[in-house]
């Protein structure tokens, strides 16, 4: 069956299930309570709702002194807004000052289609990755998204998550999501090619997967919902049993994902490594679906890039 739930209500869901019985939870909004979904918690939990207007800069910054004050904020905003024009706060008042801020990037990468280059937030991952201390999560579908909220719950450290707009087909199942914090799942594997995903991107790659199984060819596919920090062992594992890499993400080609793995292997194991991305130029004018078909970010298109890797 078609998910119809995006990542942006589990994470709802999570905050109002725990927010009945920890009153430190507080959610902080810029004018985005509805594109975040996060309605419903202001709704039930107006003392512990802030709502800053179109004013990411406050947002970021109110957010760092409610945690200084022993709360547990979670900001949220959309990605292509809270990752710049709030990022010398997300840097200073979040990761110098070592705040327990939660950084939520609503729809992320293309998710806002046609209103283009100012809405889309294809350099988010390289920017906040350079942020020291700053951790940087991409998870996969709704059900990870459920395992990542709960235990970001449970720690006193910064970080910033960014989540798409639309539904995602679900990678995993409710009752066989396999999850450990700041380490990548192995989604499936294989000794011909290892496919490195985050974020929508999994999906696809599984896609690929299993169209490259139906001609003979065996794939790994690695789930980096954790971009930082990242899982340095899993890239290697998945490299020296595979004669090439390919990587995919809803990002820019520089400093993204790609950038990172393609270090890792350089420095360990030297072979090919594919980088699978949004290019650098303002993307064409779409749906997430029609921008991902047209730069070949889905499951043929990824398997397409594989053959001709292992070529």
């Amino acid at each position: 069956m078609k998910n119809t739930i995006p990542n942006r209500k589990v994470i709802n869901d999570v905050l109002m299930e725990h927010a009945k019985d920890d009153k430190s939870i507080m959610v902080l909004c810029s004018d985005s309570r509805g594109s975040a979904s996060l309605a419903p918690f202001f709704e039930a939990f107006p003392e512990q709702s802030v709502e800053v207007g179109i004013a990411e800069q406050d947002l970021v910054g109110i957010a760092a002194g409610l945690a200084k004050c022993g709360k547990k904020p979670y900001a949220a905003s959309p990605a292509s807004f809270i990752t710049t024009r709030s990022y010398e706060q997300c840097k200073v008042d979040c990761a110098y000052s070592d705040t327990n801020v939660k950084l939520i990037g609503i729809s992320g990468g293309v998710s806002y289609g046609a209103l283009g280059m100012s809405h889309h937030s294809a350099q988010d991952i390289a920017a906040m990755s350079a942020i020291p201390n700053m951790r940087v999560y991409l998870p996969s579908d709704r059900h990870q998204t459920k395992h990542l909220m709960e235990a970001l719950l449970k720690d006193d450290k910064c970080a910033y998550i960014r989540t798409g707009r639309n539904p995602v087909e679900d990678v995993y199942e409710e009752d066989n999501c396999p999850f450990e914090m700041d380490k990548a799942t192995f989604v499936c594997e294989g000794n011909d090619v290892a496919i490195i995903a985050c974020g929508e991107m999994v999906r696809p790659a599984v896609d690929a997967a299993q169209l490259l199984a139906s001609d003979g060819i065996s794939a790994t596919v690695v789930d980096m919902y954790c971009v930082k920090p990242l899982d340095k062992n899993a890239i290697l594992k998945a490299a020296n049993h595979a004669k090439a890499v390919i990587t995919v993400e809803e990002h820019s080609p520089f400093g993204g994902l790609g950038s990172m793995v393609a270090q890792v292997v350089s420095e360990n194991c030297p072979k090919k490594v594919v980088n699978i991305a949004l290019p650098d130029a303002p993307v064409v004018t779409g749906t997430s679906a029609e921008v991902f078909e047209y730069y070949g970010m889905t499951g043929e298109g990824i398997a397409k890039k594989a053959k001709e890797a292992l070529a």
